[in-house]
């Protein structure tokens, strides 16, 4: 059975993949066109995504919590824009 990882921790991860996401080194030969960083970007944007999906729908999540979780979509937003455009 998987371990239960708190809201706070999985914030801090979320935030830690969009981080890594945007320090993906671009591949000189093909640039930002490059298949295989796009989706190497889109996969870590969306293990973010996913860390934090259920956290507001949980009934122990309080305001700050589920107002952190709307600031890493909008994060993710951010960075898929900034990153692959």
């Amino acid at each position: 059975m998987a371990k239960l990882i708190p809201a706070a921790e999985r914030i801090i991860r979320a935030r830690a993949l969009i981080q890594k996401a945007r320090e993906l080194p671009v591949p000189p030969e093909s640039g930002r066109n490059d298949f295989s960083y796009i989706a190497n970007v889109k996969d870590l944007l969306r293990q973010a995504r996913d860390l934090v999906k259920f956290i507001s729908m949980t009934p122990s999540a309080s305001a700050e919590i589920k107002e952190e979780v709307k600031r890493i979509y909008q994060e993710a937003e951010q960075a898929d824009r900034e990153i692959l455009q």
